[in-house]
């Protein structure tokens, strides 16, 4: 069998090319039925929304974190797709028991087009991989940058607050916009109201996910920060890292100009 690395550098040996695949992300779960893998999938998770059209029709093996480890060992997948970032860590190695796993770490836009390219070269489609990079790499090399070197804090979760902190992909977006982000911080922090006075933004982004930010909640931060520009952004242009990349640039050009 060929052995493929995954992004954690781990090992990975997979069969020739998987012909029973299931994805526990889902940026990658539409990077694999925009690679054309439709009849290949055979199970995907509840938060797996895009295509709407196609993943209506496949077996949903649960949460991200909360997977049905019997339904999916019933399903006898010969590859998993998941990611060291949105899945549990202990599922995960527990599924590494019976199946091949291979593991996303993204936190740029290189880490996501090397994705693509691995996942191109395990599942026999590697020219449609090359394709697609090459037509995210081109997009974003048209997005032109804010000049203005605005501060933005990223809102990723409501009570308690959370930000998406300086070693994420979503910061790594931020910085393709020409925006800095408030939280030089690890990861995903909590913060409080004084935190969030104290950083003093100029933009905040309340993001539609993982929290579902709504208009309602505008005002509640316009109260604590009122010289701050308070902005709904979709959560997935943002932090989704598969084929969504595609229409990400044009995405935050629009959000660049309102500004």
């Amino acid at each position: 069998m060929p052995v493929f690395v995954d992004q954690l550098n781990r090992p990975v040996d997979i069969p020739v090319t998987p012909k029973r695949i299931i994805s526990i992300v889902p940026s990658q779960t539409e990077l694999l039925f925009d690679l054309g893998l439709d009849e290949k999938i055979v199970g995907i998770t509840n938060f797996c929304t895009h295509p709407g059209d196609k993943v209506k029709s496949k077996t949903k093996v649960g949460g991200t974190k909360k997977l049905n480890m019997e339904l999916i060992k019933k399903l006898n997948p010969d590859l998993i797709i998941a990611n060291k970032e949105e899945n549990d860590r202990s599922q995960v190695e527990e599924l590494m028991e019976y199946f091949p796993v291979w593991i996303s770490d993204i936190n740029n836009l290189q880490g996501a087009v090397e994705m693509i390219a691995s996942v191109g070269n395990m599942l026999d489609c590697k020219t449609q991989a090359e394709t697609l990079s090459y037509s995210i790499i081109h997009q974003f090399d048209q997005l032109k940058p804010s000049p203005l070197k605005l501060r933005v804090a990223y809102l990723i979760w409501r009570k308690p607050y959370m930000v998406a902190g300086n070693d994420t992909f979503i910061n790594s977006m931020l910085q393709q916009c020409g925006l800095i982000n408030v939280f030089d911080l690890s990861r995903y922090p909590e913060v409080n109201e004084e935190m969030l006075i104290n950083a003093n933004p100029n933009l905040v982004f309340l993001s539609s996910e993982p929290y579902p930010f709504a208009e309602k909640h505008v005002a509640e931060f316009k109260a604590i920060l009122p010289n701050a520009n308070i902005m709904l952004v979709d959560g997935e242009m943002f932090s989704w890292y598969g084929s969504r990349l595609l229409l990400a640039p044009q995405y935050m050009s629009g959000l660049i100009s309102t500004v």
